[in-house]
């Protein structure tokens, strides 16, 4: 039986062990510097995010990160979703889908008019999971960051 349900502070450790599940998958492991403390004051202290995990039979076996955003352009709120993940025996139950429709579900009841994610060019099954599902690629758009102490540096150029 699958079941979806809202992680609870408890959780703080196997959300970090998600976390570092889909930034090994994405080959991105040595970027992960987030700990236990730093999302657990994140999440739900700040809630900065919320973070839903799946599982079976009490099981978990996988999760979705999201968090609300803006958009100016139409004057309602949004829905990023940051993450989402299952294990990999798991995979092809429906499981993501699942999860998936459960973040689509918050975005409609919270009144967002988009619910935007980035997905890594080469992850061809999950740009194909986003098509089935009605998503569209945003072209003529690139991605920018400013990370850690460059952010810093921004906000003092003269």
């Amino acid at each position: 039986m699958f079941l979806i349900r809202k992680a609870e502070r408890k959780d703080t450790p196997l959300v970090l062990e998600y976390i570092k599940k889909i930034a090994r998958y994405e080959k991105m492991l040595d970027e992960v510097t987030a700990t236990a403390e730093i999302l657990e004051k994140s999440l739900f202290d700040q809630k900065s995010a919320v973070v839903l995990i799946g599982e079976v039979d009490g099981i978990p076996v996988g999760f979705a990160l999201y968090y609300q955003n803006f958009s100016t352009f139409v004057g309602k709120p949004g829905l990023y979703l940051e993450d989402i993940f299952v294990d990999k025996e798991m995979r092809g139950k429906g499981f993501g889908k699942k999860l998936f429709q459960a973040v689509a579900a918050e975005a409609d009841r919270m009144g967002c008019e988009r619910m935007e994610w980035s997905c890594l060019d080469w992850n061809q099954p999950s740009i194909g999971f986003y098509l089935s599902m009605g998503a569209v690629p945003m072209k003529g758009w690139t991605v920018y960051r400013l990370a850690g102490d460059k952010i810093g540096r921004a906000a003092n150029k003269t």
